[in-house]
């Protein structure tokens, strides 16, 4: 025999005060005692009462969900920025939910579409650069919307990020200082990576401004991974020997090029200088010397959450990455 499901009634009864108290209190509403608050929490675990968020929507027109619309889970860098989202609204009654795109363009839209139909309290999405259906269901949302990880562009609402097109820039003008000249780059499968792209763009800029070009681009439709950024640097160090430094579209690339050398025979970095992205922590142990940027995953995750809980519109917060040496 099926158990009788636990209402908002019960729970009012269980915990002595009115139903529209219980509800107040479910909901965090600041104008509801803490007592008051402990008690109806307390008589909800005690009855196995579970609230419907939906059905709070259609009379709110929002539920205490916070879309967070990422390109991937298993990249370390977006894992590192969920955590400053969930760290920033722990303990707002707000719960975060995820949708991955794969940086595949349709599926973006389906997630988004998706995430809106729940009518979350706000919403979180990577990058400023989206299709133009997406653009449009992101102009009409009555939600707070963040931005993450770019701020090279127009942003449509709020955007918290690191410019993408001077970190290239800087990386270049690093390499050159250390004496490199005879460039060579490498990147996976990031054909939807609009970011990756804006760094390569920075960088090239850089160098034309040293009279300088790349000498030799490398490309893979393969994921990104450290054997990855192995194959396609030996691929690229046989046609060019010469190369004095290679930069990676990330850090994982990074480290399968330095493998490779290391394999080789080739001292890095004083026969080649290899340069990443994102200042992974993995690459604090690897066994020889590359210089990369680090960029404030976290932090990023905890502005753009704290917009959410803010209610933000039309502000932009740029961060500073920081290159650094790591390895060795």
């Amino acid at each position: 025999m099926m158990t009788q499901k636990a209402t908002l009634a019960d729970v009012a009864a269980v915990a002595g005060v009115s139903k529209m108290t219980a509800s107040r209190a479910l909901r965090g509403a600041p104008e509801v005692s803490q007592l008051s608050r402990d008690r109806v929490q307390q008589a909800a675990a005690q009855i196995g009462y579970v609230a419907n968020p939906l059905a709070a929507s259609l009379s709110s027109k929002r539920t205490q969900l916070v879309g967070v619309v990422v390109p991937s889970l298993t990249n370390t860098v977006f894992a590192e920025m969920l955590t400053g989202i969930v760290e920033t609204i722990e303990g707002s009654g707000l719960q975060p939910v995820f949708g991955v795109t794969n940086y595949n363009p349709d599926t973006e839209l389906d997630v988004l579409r998706n995430m809106l139909s729940w009518r979350p309290a706000g919403l979180i999405v990577t990058g400023l650069d989206h299709p133009e259906a997406a653009k449009i269901l992101l102009r009409q949302s009555e939600q707070t919307l963040v931005q993450v990880m770019d701020v090279d562009g127009t942003a449509i609402g709020n955007c918290v990020g690191i410019s993408h097109t001077q970190a290239g820039a800087e990386m270049a003008r690093t390499l050159l200082a250390s004496g490199a000249r005879k460039i060579g780059y490498v990147n996976c499968t990031q054909i939807f990576d609009i970011r990756a792209t804006k760094r390569l763009d920075g960088f090239r800029g850089a160098l034309r401004d040293a009279g300088l070009e790349i000498t030799a681009i490398q490309t893979s439709d393969t994921p990104s991974s450290a054997p990855a950024g192995r194959a396609q640097t030996r691929q690229l160090m046989q046609e060019h020997p010469d190369l004095d430094a290679i930069y990676y579209s990330n850090d994982d690339l990074a480290a399968g090029g330095l493998f490779h050398c290391l394999a080789q025979g080739i001292c890095v970095p004083k026969g080649v200088i290899l340069a990443g992205f994102n200042g992974l922590e993995f690459s604090e142990s690897l066994p020889a010397q590359i210089v990369t940027t680090r960029t404030p995953r976290r932090e990023i995750g905890q502005i753009a959450a704290q917009m959410v809980l803010d209610g933000d519109t039309d502000k932009c917060v740029q961060l500073m990455p920081q290159i650094v040496y790591l390895g060795g």
